[in-house]
């Protein structure tokens, strides 16, 4: 008979196969897993667990299985090993369970390797983990080795270290007040030095989330919608808008959405941010569907006090957050985000009244997408001025990295 949660390691090595395949992201993955075998919430808990922890550790795990493992393994055993073995020496999930229901998952030609390996780990648990300091850096954090590199050229070796260290935490949960709608009572820590930001301790207060006196956003996204500073009465445009969090923000600075132009170059996206909207009492946006990579509508040109750009980027300040970022991302798509950024900045030009400002933002830490990027742009545009930015990074603000700077039309 199969060991009870069997099913939810069963998840974990079948969500891996599908993002092997490279089509599907980590979060959507524990999702579609989770509804499919209908997991409780508690067992939705440990799919997340398992299937993170292995994303964030899996050049370590795969370290060790070659440690403890002679010879190839097909792909899907390597999973199973990965799912075994980061529960644990990462995890510290019982050994019998971690043992017993994740041999269960493999196929049964393969169960008697697995269950050795496994129990090899357990009996040469110290060894293994007292290795680790030892072990080339990005092998121990579990990055890869170009972007180490990249970061101790331009951060320096300890930043570089604690940088990777800082990517394999699980995130923190934080949520806004809405000013719109706030709640009698606030249940959370306060975040310092982010007005309005709590941490969540525990499970979510969904109450709160549904009524719209609450939304989930990390303090780092509110440094863009600060130094765009909306004001009652301007006509705003956010052009990367999709879900909604900043569209948000820009709502409650002004009022309302009355005056916001909310765009996506993802039609599937924006009714999510039109429910986003509703639900925390905003009022309708002008929502529409535009790849900011071609021209504007003649409609938009000169028709905006004010543009909120939160372009696509490598999302490296945000690995904490999105576990596999690191293993998709190569050394090459940086140089073809900053060309893409790029369009997008001269793109949302024309729409700017005289005097208006763009406020062009990132959530990565690399310096060609962010203050590289806007050198070059002011270079090439002498009618804009920077007049403000803000640069977070995980190893000095203990924070979500992000950037933003504000551009202003003379």
């Amino acid at each position: 008979m199969p060991a009870r949660n069997f099913h939810v390691r069963q998840a974990a090595v079948s969500a891996l196969r599908a993002w092997a395949k490279g089509h599907d992201y980590a979060e959507t993955l524990v999702e579609r897993h989770a509804q499919r075998r209908k997991l409780s919430p508690a067992d939705r808990g440990l799919l997340q667990a398992i299937l993170f922890g292995v994303l964030r550790h899996r050049r370590l795990l795969d370290h060790w299985i070659g440690e403890l493992r002679d010879g190839k393994t097909d792909p899907e055993t390597r999973d199973v090993l990965r799912v075994g073995l980061c529960q644990i020496l990462i995890l510290g999930i019982p050994d019998h369970a971690a043992v017993n229901e994740t041999v269960e998952s493999g196929k049964a030609s393969v169960r008697g390797l697995i269950n050795a390996v496994l129990r090899r780990a357990i009996a040469s648990r110290k060894r293994l983990l007292d290795q680790v300091p030892d072990l080339p850096p990005p092998v121990a954090h579990s990055h890869p080795d170009w972007l180490y590199n990249r970061w101790r050229s331009a951060f320096g070796k300890s930043n570089a270290l604690a940088l990777m260290e800082w990517d394999n935490l699980p995130a923190e949960t934080f949520y806004r007040i809405n000013p719109l709608a706030p709640p009698a009572a606030i249940p959370s820590e306060p975040v310092k030095n982010a007005p309005g930001f709590y941490r969540i301790e525990g499970s979510l207060p969904n109450d709160l989330i549904q009524s719209g006196a609450i939304y989930i956003q990390d303090p780092a996204t509110r440094h863009s919608v600060e130094l765009l500073a909306p004001q009652p009465g301007e006509h705003i445009l956010d052009a990367c808008a999709a879900p909604g969090g900043k569209a948000f923000l820009i709502a409650a600075a002004m009022g309302s959405a009355e005056n916001l132009v909310c765009t996506d170059s993802n039609e599937k996206r924006l009714p999510r941010l039109e429910q986003n909207l509703e639900r925390l009492h905003a009022g309708k946006a002008k929502v529409s569907v535009h790849d900011w990579t071609q021209p504007a509508p003649a409609a938009w040109h000169g028709a905006f006090d004010a543009i909120l750009l939160d372009v696509p980027c490598s999302n490296t300040g945000v690995i904490r957050r999105r576990v596999d970022v690191r293993w998709r991302l190569q050394p090459n798509d940086i140089n073809k985000i900053v060309l893409t950024q790029r369009k997008i900045l001269e793109n949302a030009i024309p729409c700017l009244k005289p005097g208006g400002r763009i406020v062009y933002s990132t959530c990565s830490i690399e310096a060609e997408e962010n203050m590289q990027q806007i050198e070059a742009f002011l270079r090439d545009h002498p009618e804009f001025e920077m007049t403000a930015h803000v640069a977070a990074v995980p190893f000095r603000d203990q924070s979500d990295g992000a950037f933003a700077a504000c551009l202003r039309k003379r």
